[in-house]
């Protein structure tokens, strides 16, 4: 209970070891939330014994320190124990007594016994004990203090000084960094800098405060980079620190000194992995006993969920100090050995699995091991297992689509594909070069190059009939005719699609042939061909959910949501698009994504001439999610954007534009989607479709009186310098607002123009 006036002056009289046995306390960066929760627990009455627990360096003292001074007012005494400096007391007084104990895992310190019996012995006492692992007494309330939160380095955008200032791994930078350096300040220079730094330090509040120190000497990039080889290089720390708060070295020294040689061994091979691993990987390395151990020591931390299942880390700077370590002993080769065969086994055992009802699990286990079969591809191509390094690339088609990880994969098929006998790895058997020059065109293509895209692929396909290999043959033709499409020649790709798809058909590829009548049914679209597309459409959705494809029901449902545009039935193109959008959300797809966003954004504009701020959010964060994995807009397409971003500049003006396109550029993909499934898309009444509502861009007009002079689409097209395909969707956009069905209707309408 809370104590009287009286006791509070009686107190001031007599001499106390309180909060300030810690030495000078400063304020603390980020831990609101825990102050309160340990102010609350400390004055619960069933609390007897309250652990802080958290990896050394995290700020478990300073914490308790800062509980102390709070609680001063409800206890009758404050004592705080240092056991680094003196031992544990044999009594306390009477009354109600808050016992802080800091450092309970010193070596050659068992304080377990004696605590147990000091709270026997009053049963007013509250002891607070600091430690890198429970005391595992009977009774004992845990409070786990975690490092600081970091920012989000993967960001679509580019950090932003005043959101990234405000995070608490930031916060503490930016103060201790003052105090090295009292003109340092955060700017949109070193503000990607100081992120990535914080969150290659995972928070920890110490190594934050080490990092800030060195900025005496080095600016924040070349910072970054001396960490981003080896964490522990960090040292510097206050002489009157305790020894292991002095360098990173020395605090992962401490943090390991207990192990016995099982829990290293294991520790070491778990070093090796990247941040964040499946608990599948972690039960292969070791006993469960012991990964039970290392999880108490807070040597082995819980750094995610995926799909409901834990992913864990060895935490800096225990992992750079293990590596190093492992290094010096000639360890490494076998340990990166291990680690090379498990991401291969992962990976080969997943991909039959990515196109049926788990795709969506196993794309986001996928994606969440990304880091490490990085890795594995490293290790064995430094070990010259070109063939091993070939089918992995092969087997991570889809996930690096999916992740919008194009340049990586694209450099890795280029890497490849060139015969490279003097690495010590052999020449590529021609059916593994057909296969890696094939998806590198799919790379290219999907990056916004498809002139490049049907070269490539035009390779692959003469490698494959020499092989005479008839099922990549046809895969190879129809992703060359997606190329075409996208390239602007849909006769050249129905030319290669239809026969493709002919033979995916007979072959019994259900999901190849269903992408193949998907591209071949767009082409289709695109030349007037509308009956015979929309059959073709159907049939592919229909096998979409018949084999429970989300990915490809989503690419099928954009095509069919353009066909529902062309027919006026904007309910329905909105239905196809949030479906869509909704599907590549799950799947946490990225190189699709800023496509259907767009068209969404379009379709709003059509649709709904109120949401023009929302339309221009939805392309600008189309245009930061391409921009963040190197892609660009096809010209095909950039011409459509391009008037509608003219159109909405105008009407929005300068002000109100800036203002929802810097909007856009901050959304995170999954909030992109959020953005556009809360408008609505209501279909346009009647009257709406007047020339008068719906007004003709500059370029629309010119090519409309280019029409009504009589002009085919190519001279047009020749005349204004843009592409045929352009034109046909410029006409087919002026038939639409003018409300005709001929070219004969739209020069009749260009003669009643004043």
């Amino acid at each position: 209970m809370p104590v009287s006036q009286q006791e509070r002056e009686r107190r001031q009289d007599r001499p106390q070891a309180g909060p300030e046995r810690f030495g000078p306390r400063r304020s603390l960066v980020g831990r609101e939330t825990e102050t309160v929760v340990l102010a609350g627990r400390l004055r619960d009455p069933s609390v007897r014994l309250l652990t802080l627990t958290g990896p050394a360096g995290v700020g478990k003292s300073r914490l308790a320190a800062e509980a102390a001074a709070g609680a001063a007012d409800f206890f009758d005494e404050v004592r705080c124990v240092d056991l680094a400096r003196e031992a544990l007391p044999d009594r306390v007084p009477e009354g109600h007594v808050l016992l802080v104990l800091d450092g309970c895992d010193q070596p050659d310190v068992p304080p377990v016994a004696g605590i147990g019996e000091l709270i026997a012995s009053n049963d007013r006492l509250v002891v607070l004990a600091t430690g890198q692992e429970p005391l595992h007494v009977y009774g004992e309330r845990l409070l786990p203090v975690a490092p600081l939160p970091v920012p989000e380095t993967a960001a679509a955008a580019e950090p932003d000084v005043q959101e990234v200032q405000d995070v608490p791994s930031v916060a503490l930078f930016i103060r201790r960094a003052r105090d090295a350096d009292p003109g340092f300040a955060l700017t949109a220079e070193n503000v990607a800098a100081v992120a990535e730094i914080c969150a290659l330090l995972e928070g920890l509040p110490l190594a934050v405060e080490l990092a800030a120190g060195r900025l005496r000497l080095f600016p924040p990039h070349v910072l970054l980079a001396r960490l981003r080889h080896r964490t522990t290089i960090l040292a510097g720390g206050p002489v009157d620190a305790p020894e292991r708060h002095r360098s990173l070295t020395a605090l992962a020294r401490w943090s390991c000194r207990q192990l016995d040689a099982e829990q290293r061994g294991h520790l070491e091979q778990l070093a090796v992995f990247e941040r964040g691993f499946g608990l599948a990987m972690l039960v292969r390395v070791g006993a469960e006993d012991v990964l039970e151990t290392l999880i108490d020591k807070n040597l082995l931390t819980v750094v995610d969920q995926e799909l409901g299942e834990p992913r864990f880390a060895v935490p800096e700077p225990v992992r750079s100090f293990l590596l190093n370590e492992l290094e010096q002993a000639g360890g490494t080769d076998a340990a990166l050995d291990r680690h090379a065969s498990e991401y291969q086994r992962l990976v080969t055992a997943t991909e039959p699995r990515l196109a049926g009802t788990e795709q969506e699990k196993w794309l986001g286990v996928l994606a969440a091991e990304s880091g490490n079969i990085s890795a594995a591809l490293r290790r064995l191509r430094a070990r010259g297992e070109r063939e091993a390094v070939a089918a992995l690339v092969s087997a991570c088609r889809q996930p690096w689509l999916v992740q919008g990880r194009l340049r990586e994969g694209l450099d890795w098929c280029d890497g490849l594909a060139e015969d490279g006998p003097g690495d010590g790895g052999g020449t590529l058997p021609e059916p593994v070069r057909a296969r890696l020059v094939d998806l590198s065109g799919t790379f290219t293509a999907a990056l916004g190059d498809p002139d490049l895209a049907v070269r490539r692929h035009r390779r692959a396909l003469a490698l494959c009939k020499r092989l005479g290999d008839r099922r990549q043959g046809a895969l190879v033709t129809a992703r060359m005719g997606m190329a075409l499409l996208l390239l602007g020649d849909p006769s050249g790709a129905q030319a290669a699609l239809g026969p493709a798809l002919a033979t995916l058909e007979s072959l019994g590829a259900a999901g190849p042939a269903a992408e193949a009548g998907t591209a071949l049914a767009g082409a289709l679209r695109v030349q007037g061909e509308t009956r015979k597309g929309k059959e073709l459409l159907d049939r592919a959705l229909d096998a979409y959910r018949r084999i429970r494809d989300p990915r490809g029901l989503a690419t099928a449902l954009r095509e069919s949501a353009a066909f529902a545009e062309d027919g006026e039935d904007l309910d329905a193109a909105g239905r196809a698009l949030r479906e869509s959008l909704r599907l590549y959300d799950s799947i946490g797809e990225r190189t699709e994504l800023p496509a259907t966003l767009e068209s969404f954004a379009l379709l709003l504009l059509r649709a709904s001439p109120g949401q023009q701020p929302r339309a221009v959010r939805l392309i600008a964060a189309a245009d930061a999610l391409r921009r963040s994995f190197g892609g660009r807009v096809p010209d095909e397409r950039w011409g459509v954007l391009e008037e509608a971003l003219a159109g909405l500049r105008e009407r929005l003006h300068w002000t109100g534009f800036a203002t929802a396109w810097a909007e856009g550029l901050r959304l995170a993909p999954g909030a992109a989607v959020a953005e556009a499934l809360a408008a609505a898309v209501p279909a346009p009444h009647a009257e709406q479709e007047s020339p008068a509502a719906q007004p003709l861009t500059p370029r629309q007009v010119q090519v409309a009186m280019l029409v009504s002079e009589g002009l085919t689409n190519r001279q047009i097209a020749g005349q204004l310098g843009i592409s045929e395909w352009t034109v046909v969707n410029h006409v087919r956009q002026v038939m639409r607002r003018l409300n005709c069905t001929s070219r004969v209707q739209v020069a009749w309408s260009v003669g009643r123009w004043p």
